[in-house]
Order: C-alpha cells, then structure tokens, then sequence
C-alpha cells in the first residue's frame, strides 16, 4: 500500500510540467510551439535561455523532491506501518515522478522526455554519475549539435556507470532501474531517431564551437 501511495503521489508531482507553469505566465502553450514537445529542448527552442532555465529549474527540482522527501513521507495515518526499505521507495518514486513528467495528468498526458526530472532524480539515487553523464551530454552535443542523441547517449551510460561504480553494480535494484531508464530515454527519444534517419533533425549549431572554428 505505501507503494501505491508514493508511486501516486510522485505522479502527481511528476505531473507538474515546468513548460506549461511557466507558459501558462506568458499566456502561451509549449505544446503548440516548435517540436510540439513540453521539455526543456523545445522551451529553449522557442522561447530562449531564461525560459528554458525555468523549465529546466522545476524539472530537476520536482525529480529530486519527490525522491528525496515524497518517499519519506510518514503516513502512520492512512495506513497502520510503514515497512517498504527506503532504496525501494527511492526507485518507486524515481519511477512515478518521470512518468508524471512525460504523461502528465493535467495536460492531456503530453510531456516532456524525461531527461531533466531523470537528473534530479539521479541528484538523490547516483550524484557520481552526473559527474559523468553530463559532461558525455556536453561533449557528444558539441560535437553533433544533436540534443537528443547526446541525451540518449548519455543515457546509455547510466547503466554501464551503474555496473562500474554503484554498489552492487546492475544486480541491484538500482541497477535494474538504470536499464529501464535507459530504454526508456531511448524510446521517448524515438522521434528523434526517425528524424536523424531522415536527416531532417534540428541542430544546436550555436554549441558546436569546433565546426564553427573550423569553417572559420
């Protein structure tokens, strides 16, 4: 029952688009800009840094909350124990909240990918990665301009990182965790593939500072 609560509850949190709340202030809807997509990309895309920061701010932030507190929440009043261990509750969580983020109850369960609240998710579960994963991000998007395969790359290593580096390696629940991640930043990325393999996929031509240097 304490996972069904938590699972809920992270959701619901998870539900709460960055895009939108921030859209929503400026009497526009991310939704119908661009990509179509409520994710920080799409944000920056259309509607600049400052923006998209917002976004990425409450993305990241929802991610960590719901890990770090909703997962904690004592709730000797609904229901008569709380016995789930905490590691569980963290991956349950983790799990709700990215799934709130890119099937949103309120808006029409359209979302984002997933990639921002993931990293405030991995903030609480595995920091050390993101000392890895994201400059691999920053590196693969100065060299392609590609936000999503750079994202799906990045992904791709959480599982390998996890295997190297987190206790227990992949035989763990995180470790199966990693892999469900993975696939999954694959598969709300899968727009972007068909794209890259039509050669119609957007670049952030701004970043890739050595084809720029290069041409020059």
């Amino acid at each position: 029952m304490e996972l069904i609560i938590k699972l809920i509850l992270s959701y619901f949190l998870g539900s709460i688009s960055g895009s939108m709340l921030l859209g929503k202030l400026k009497g526009i809807d991310i939704r119908e800009m661009g990509s179509g997509n409520a994710g920080g990309t799409n944000a920056f895309r259309t509607m600049g840094g400052a923006f998209s920061l917002g976004v990425l701010f409450i993305d990241i932030l929802k991610g960590f909350i719901s890990v770090k507190f909703v997962s904690s929440i004592n709730l000797d009043s609904i229901i008569t124990t709380n016995t789930t261990n905490l590691g569980i509750l963290h991956i349950i969580c983790g799990t709700g909240v990215i799934l709130g983020h890119v099937y949103p109850l309120y808006h029409g369960f359209k979302g984002g990918k997933g990639a921002g609240t993931m990293i405030g998710v991995l903030m609480v579960l595995f920091p050390p990665y993101l000392l890895i994963g994201i400059p691999i991000w920053l590196a693969l998007l100065i060299l392609s301009g590609y936000v999503g395969l750079s994202t799906m790359i990045a992904g791709i290593t959480l599982p390998i990182c996890t295997h190297i580096f987190y206790l227990n390696g992949i035989y763990s629940p995180f470790g199966y965790f990693s892999l469900m991640v993975a696939a999954f930043i694959i598969y709300t990325h899968r727009s972007n593939i068909h794209r890259m393999m039509n050669g119609n996929e957007n670049r952030f031509e701004k970043i890739m500072v050595f084809r720029r240097n290069k041409k020059n």
